[in-house]
């Protein structure tokens, strides 16, 4: 069963793919985010391909814990993909820092330039759907 990560923004969209145990998040590409209903097709393309089960979808949160425009534009992103993708189960989880996160990685890999901008987005979905994995993995080898 393949799982999904996605980072969800105004200008890019990071996608990551589980392994199919369910143990380990790989980041796959990052999709532009200019023409949303193209943006929707190219995820669900994505799905299809790998035959993903859960979508686990970074749900901004401000640090004090309560939810800003940006949750409301995910949600909105969130139902789109549960409409056109009924067998999929979208789930949230907190994305509070990972970018920061995924700079720190970058930062450690000397990752600079269009190279970083290209990539960030992807690290963040990795880093959102290894945490959904790390806290879940005994519900996946069931």
């Amino acid at each position: 069963m393949k799982i999904m990560g996605i980072d969800y923004g105004d200008s890019r969209v990071g996608i990551a793919l589980s392994d199919s145990l369910g143990m380990m998040a790989q980041g796959y590409k990052t999709l532009p985010n200019k023409f949303y209903p193209k943006l929707l097709d190219a995820v669900v393309e994505i799905v299809n391909d790998f035959e993903v089960k859960i979508i686990v979808l970074g749900m901004p949160k401000n640090m004090n814990g309560t939810y800003g425009p940006r949750a409301d534009v995910t949600k909105v992103f969130a139902n789109d993909l549960s409409v056109k993708l009924p067998d999929v189960s979208v789930v949230f989880e907190d994305e509070r820092l990972t970018t920061v996160e995924a700079s720190k990685f970058l930062n450690a890999t000397n990752t600079r330039g269009k190279s970083r901008k290209n990539v960030i987005d992807t690290v963040s979905a990795e880093i959102i759907l290894q945490g959904y994995l790390d806290r879940n993995r005994s519900n996946f080898n069931k």
